[in-house]
């Protein structure tokens, strides 16, 4: 079985080297704790869900190959992308990603729910900087380490991107590591330019934040039209 990234290999260039990455990316076994977390969850489920397959294991990212807006969050939920098979579906931070997403021209229909449920993402790619669902949504910094050669092939493959949308402190310092510079104050709707890169940052649509008031929809909402608004200034939309 596979155990993990060649960190040295930057040969992913295109939509054929991304469906290898997730081929790979599925057969992962590089963190003994998240493979062990991941298939547990999986065979023990939650009563709401008892009566559904999991997935129980790795997730690659998903979306358009030429995406222009790069989506990275912090790692799948364990009765989200752990039991769907998709990154950000199925749980209540992928319903606000999707409606936000949607509502700003990314996304084809503003649900999550399922692998098989027709979303078609328009420029736009979302990943995240683990790849399994970690027990109370903490990676640990090995296994960030561990991950980190993945997302960095995705965004060597995604050419075209302008704009990468960290959510979250823990994808904002990922993203930083790859391209080698060091992290500012992160916050939401913070923007720190790399290259050709756009660095936007925003609040994690997790519970925690949402129900809480940290993160209003209002607020959610801008940070995608302003990633909308970063597109169009680089004379791309």
């Amino acid at each position: 079985m596979r155990q993990g990234p060649n960190p040295g290999d930057m040969s992913c260039r295109d939509g054929d080297d991304l469906d290898r990455l997730r081929r790979e990316i599925l057969e992962c076994t590089a963190c003994p704790r998240l493979h062990q977390y991941t298939r547990e969850v999986a065979r023990t489920k939650v009563r709401r869900f008892a009566d559904q397959t999991y997935h129980g294991g790795p997730l690659p990212g998903f979306g358009d190959p030429r995406a222009r807006l790069l989506v990275v969050g912090l790692a799948p939920a364990a009765h989200g992308g752990n039991r769907t098979g998709r990154m950000f579906t199925g749980d209540s931070s992928a319903d606000w990603l999707m409606r936000a997403m949607h509502k700003n021209g990314f996304a084809s229909i503003p649900t999550s729910e399922s692998a098989d449920d027709g979303l078609v993402l328009h420029d736009a790619y979302v990943t995240a900087a683990a790849r399994c669902a970690p027990p109370q949504n903490r990676p640990t910094a090995e296994e960030l380490r561990n991950c980190s050669p993945y997302l960095r092939r995705e965004m060597e493959a995604l050419s075209s991107a302008r704009v990468v949308l960290c959510l979250g402190g823990v994808a904002y310092q990922a993203v930083c590591r790859i391209l080698g510079v060091r992290p500012g104050r992160f916050g939401h709707s913070r923007l720190f330019v790399h290259g050709r890169l756009r660095i936007l940052t925003s609040y994690h649509p997790s519970r925690q934040n949402t129900q809480t008031g940290r993160l209003s929809w209002e607020e959610w909402d801008g940070v995608f039209a302003r990633a909308r608004g970063l597109l169009r200034e680089q004379g791309i939309l």
